[in-house]
């Protein structure tokens, strides 16, 4: 054994409590698998919301409805990134649609993703903004102005009946959007949910719970984002807007703690051999992230600041003050709850005697620089989009004008 192999066997005896076996020292799955099911929970939420929109015609977040298409795009677009650079070779990744495997879902994500993407959310982005593609295209002037007209595919029918075609494709690509954005993230606590040997991860309600954090967490990130991007344009908040985005907020919270409640009496009643490993993975390694980020700041904080918002005993200013916060605490509760579930997981040994330390990277291709910069990139990406994209729908007075005042490219 060469002095470099000794001085990193030492460094990992030195994360371990209790009993490892020999092969469990390394924690294989970083910081990367945590980025991923965040980044994708952020798709799924997002879209629900605006789901509320065209199919349950709730009119009040309609100020949102835009901008929640285009978040989740530009993280949609990021999401496949932590897995690929996890690989040890992502230039193969492609081979998932040469040689399809249906029986690994893990496999099965390219498909996923790739009808997400393609059949459902750029096709409603691009019904939802062809009526004003075509109106850039025809007051822009330069490379833009080709730019959008490539964009609308060289459309220029503006007419009752095309605008009134579009709106019916909205609606039912958004009806069928609604269960695959179920499937593109519901299929990530499936995964975790479906390995036996695991007892923290094997449960039939990890998909759901799954699914119900990404849409708290979608949910809060539009509603930040709307205020953010608001107050920059120096544009006067939508009260009625914001508090009915936090009252679905507020149920979605509150739907989300109380199946991870359910999930964890129930864990606590069947007392399986595991629960005593389980128990001191809580109380010693999860104690910070599980208790005090997750369930304390991130769950049961925003609850009271939003009932306290809905109490109507402020006024506006201090209303958003606390919308704003608690969708900011529920951000950092979620990411906490991607790290215990994907870190968590590993930290306990098979023979359910002993813990281990995860030591994340600061560089490297696993480290905490690389999953940040996947953090950032969606943002930088939705300021692109917003650029290019008018978060409002432009107005023309006849459909067959040519000449048509230029929209506002908000951003």
């Amino acid at each position: 054994m060469t002095t470099e192999m000794a001085a990193s066997l030492a460094e990992h005896l030195e994360q371990i409590t209790g009993f490892i076996y020999p092969n469990e020292v390394e924690i294989h799955w970083s910081i990367l698998i945590v980025v991923y099911p965040y980044v994708t929970g952020l798709v799924a939420g997002a879209f629900i919301l605006a789901s509320l929109v065209k199919v349950f015609n709730v009119r009040a977040v309609q100020p949102t409805y835009r901008l929640a298409l285009l978040t989740a795009l530009a993280f949609l677009l990021i999401a496949p990134l932590p897995l690929n650079l996890h690989l040890g070779r992502p230039e193969r990744a492609f081979e998932i649609f040469l040689t399809p495997n249906p029986t690994s879902a893990m496999a099965m994500f390219g498909f996923v993703y790739a009808w997400y993407l393609m059949g459902v959310l750029l096709l409603e982005i691009w019904f939802e903004y062809r009526h004003d593609l075509i109106l850039l295209g025809r007051s822009t002037r330069g490379p833009l102005r080709w730019l959008y007209r490539a964009l609308a595919l060289f459309s220029n029918d503006v007419s009752p009946a095309a605008l009134a075609f579009d709106k019916k494709a909205i609606r039912v690509i958004t009806i069928i959007g609604i269960p695959s954005a179920f499937l593109l993230h519901g299929y990530v606590g499936f995964i975790f949910g479906s390995v036996k040997a695991n007892p923290w991860w094997s449960s039939v309600l990890m998909p759901i719970v799954f699914l119900m954090s990404a849409i708290v967490s979608g949910i809060a990130l539009v509603l930040l984002l709307y205020m953010v991007l608001t107050a920059l344009r120096r544009r006067p908040i939508d009260m009625p807007c914001i508090d009915t985005i936090s009252s679905y907020l507020f149920y979605a919270v509150i739907v989300d703690f109380s199946l991870e409640g359910l999930d964890f009496i129930h864990r606590l009643y069947e007392s399986e051999e595991s629960v005593g490993i389980l128990g001191k993975l809580i109380t010693l390694k999860l104690s910070m992230s599980l208790l005090v980020l997750q369930i304390l700041l991130g769950m049961l904080i925003p609850l009271g600041m939003l009932v306290v918002a809905k109490s109507r005993h402020f006024n506006d200013d201090m209303r958003k003050l606390l919308y704003f916060t608690s969708a900011i605490l529920i951000q950092i509760g979620i990411f906490a709850t991607r790290w215990n579930v994907v870190i968590g997981g590993q930290l306990f040994s098979k023979s359910f005697r002993g813990l281990m330390t995860y030591k994340m990277e600061l560089t490297g291709i696993e480290g905490l620089g690389v999953a940040l910069v996947l953090l950032v990139a969606p943002f930088v990406i939705l300021g692109v989009l917003i650029r290019l994209l008018p978060l409002e729908r432009a107005e023309t007075s006849s459909p067959s004008t040519e000449r048509v005042p230029a929209p506002v490219v908000t951003g």
